[in-house]
């Protein structure tokens, strides 16, 4: 497919609106930066606000829209139909050669809806992945199958991602294996020191020292209620069991989590909980960790690429790479389980070791150079990239 402006480079309109999805896109917005025949138009649709423009700031992106749907209790219909409204408008002004969407939030589903009714060609940065489960995760499983409808350049991280696609009958033409563009982002925030800017952390940073750290994050919709109150409980009783761990939870805002995991944690001094991490900060945590306990999809591809195993807070997830290769395992809500499985990591050296020195099967820090080869290649002013393999 061509659609080559003469003596013009082809805008592509990347569209993302949460945290998670600023991190993957924002090494495809910079290397749309550098390339001859493309360039990128950015617009925010505010999903998130805070932690939002904060990954922004830290890569120099200034977006050219910004739609700012975030409201007071937002509903799933609220945002995407805002999104839907909005972006029918910044298309019409962009005229885009292709619109990029990121991996499976209601954001990502909204602008591929949005470039389909217009008819722009739509690409599908982190494309692939399933669970097989259509509620869980909730909304994501459907977000991420119905833009795969709705998908002309499917930018898969794996190979099992690709073949997720192909099971669906995705023409393997319009398949690449990039690897994913999260590697990316956090080889450019780790390749050099930079300040800790949230207090508590620092202060945290400074207790630890020369003790063992457990992180921990859970904020998924499917975990709220009470899987986050037996998660919770499992770490309090961490805390009480290994009085020389030092345990940091940055929590997510949302009232609903902090009602069910905050309680528990009252009171015991080695469990310091702050505000969200911005990007930099939530690298450092990484990187000074023992041990991670989530049930975030970035986190278990971050956290071994850095040799930290990872205890999934998920009874499936779409990203079984870790788990198949040994760096990462499911354990589920179940707080005994938990404690059983962390605690194996904290006493059993030969364990930890098998867990830390497997294998990263996510990427190589080249995600963002083959995405937009492979947009170029498909609009007809570049060739297709080598696809990444995690063998070689």
């Amino acid at each position: 497919m061509s659609t080559s402006r003469a003596g013009d480079r082809l805008p592509v309109l990347l569209v993302y609106g949460t945290r998670p999805e600023a991190i993957k896109v924002a090494p495809v917005v910079k290397e749309l930066e550098r390339h001859s025949r493309l360039r990128p138009v950015v617009a925010v649709t505010g999903q998130h606000r805070e932690m939002l423009d904060q990954v922004n700031q830290v890569f120099d992106i200034t977006p050219d829209f910004d739609l700012n749907i975030l409201s007071h209790g937002q509903t799933l219909y609220g945002i995407t139909t805002k999104a839907l409204i909005g972006l029918e408008s910044v298309i019409g002004q962009v005229a885009p050669a292709a619109l990029l969407v990121q991996g499976d939030t209601t954001t990502a589903f909204a602008a591929a809806l949005a470039a389909f009714y217009q008819q722009v060609p739509v690409v599908h940065l982190e494309a692939g992945l399933r669970t097989s489960n259509r509620y869980n995760p909730f909304p994501e499983e459907m977000n991420r199958r119905l833009a795969s409808q709705l998908t002309d350049v499917h930018l898969a991280p794996t190979a099992l991602a690709r073949d997720n696609l192909l099971l669906e009958n995705v023409p393997r033409e319009r398949i690449t294996v990039t690897g994913n563009t999260v590697i990316d982002a956090l080889q450019v925030v780790t390749s050099a020191p930079r300040p800790v800017h949230d207090p508590q952390f620092a202060q945290f940073l400074q207790r630890a020292a020369d003790r063992p750290v457990l992180l921990v994050t859970s904020h998924r919709r499917e975990s709220w209620g009470a899987p986050i109150g037996h998660t919770a409980r499992a770490v309090a009783e961490l805390a009480r069991r290994y009085p020389d761990l030092m345990i940091l939870l940055p929590a997510h805002r949302n009232p609903i989590v902090r009602d069910a995991i905050l309680p528990p944690l009252e009171g015991l001094d080695n469990v310091v909980v702050t505000e969200p991490l911005d990007y930099p900060d939530f690298c450092q945590a990484l990187q000074r960790s023992t041990v991670v306990l989530t049930d975030s999809g970035g986190v278990q591809e971050e956290a071994p690429s850095l040799g930290i195993p990872v205890l999934v807070l998920r009874e499936t997830t779409e990203r079984p790479e870790a788990v198949s290769a040994g760096s990462a395992k499911l354990v589920g809500t179940d707080e005994y389980r938990i404690v059983d499985e962390v605690s194996r990591l904290l006493t059993n050296r030969a364990a930890y070791d098998a867990m830390a020195q497997a294998r990263n099967p996510y990427g190589d820090g080249a995600a963002a150079r083959r995405g937009v080869d492979a947009i170029a290649a498909f609009l007809g002013v570049g060739e297709p990239p080598a696809e990444f393999d995690p063998g070689t």
